[in-house]
């Protein structure tokens, strides 16, 4: 028991590791968190440090999230247990305790716990991802569409209750966290985002 607890507290802490910040300080020594968006995320890693910097940081945020959620089985093999991982480094990934509460928006760690936890629906959820920022340029439209088709298709991919609400309400999250943008979408003022820059 007192290992189980202390492996939440392990996945928060995982999830508390802002790649964002650690990558950019380290190629152009700056701090995200002052700069651009000022948003600790891959797409603000983009815009500051440039496209190699921002696929590490996509990664690492994934990985971190996946790798405590894949390892919570051996601790307790319980489906919900499974849930409450997912849902700590997520936690440490938006308000991470070394960083003053001042995390990402969830995106990258999330497909990294959601990919641990139900892979299919994930990959579905990431397609959905791909397509729409490929249609319309925007990662924070691609992201939302993203995160409100996952507990849809994990409704479809007969999932039990318990996913289904709990991608729901991570989902309602994720939205919340880029509130900001959407108000910027609906007023045309939100930046596309350029993967390759013309020289």
């Amino acid at each position: 028991m007192l290992l189980a607890i202390f492996y939440i507290l392990f996945a928060y802490l995982c999830g508390s590791i802002n790649f964002a910040y650690i990558i950019t300080k380290m190629v152009v020594n700056v701090d995200i968190r002052n700069v651009g968006s000022k948003n600790s995320g891959t797409t603000n890693v983009l815009r500051i440090a440039g496209l190699f910097p921002a696929i590490l940081t996509f990664l690492l945020d994934a990985f971190k999230g996946f790798i405590v959620v894949f390892f919570a089985i051996f601790i307790n093999d319980s489906f919900s247990y499974s849930i409450i991982i997912c849902f700590a480094a997520l936690l440490g990934h938006m308000y991470p305790i070394f960083f003053k509460f001042k995390g990402g928006k969830g995106v990258a760690t999330g497909l990294g716990v959601f990919l641990a936890l139900m892979p299919a629906p994930t990959i579905i959820a990431f397609g959905v991802f791909i397509i729409v920022f490929i249609c319309f340029g925007y990662v924070s439209l691609a992201s939302v569409c993203a995160a409100l088709s996952l507990p849809m298709v994990t409704y479809f991919c007969k999932y039990p209750l318990e996913p289904i609400i709990f991608s729901f309400a991570i989902a309602m999250l994720i939205i919340y966290k880029h509130r900001l943008n959407l108000k910027r979408l609906k007023e045309g003022k939100e930046n596309k985002t350029v993967l390759f820059k013309r020289k």
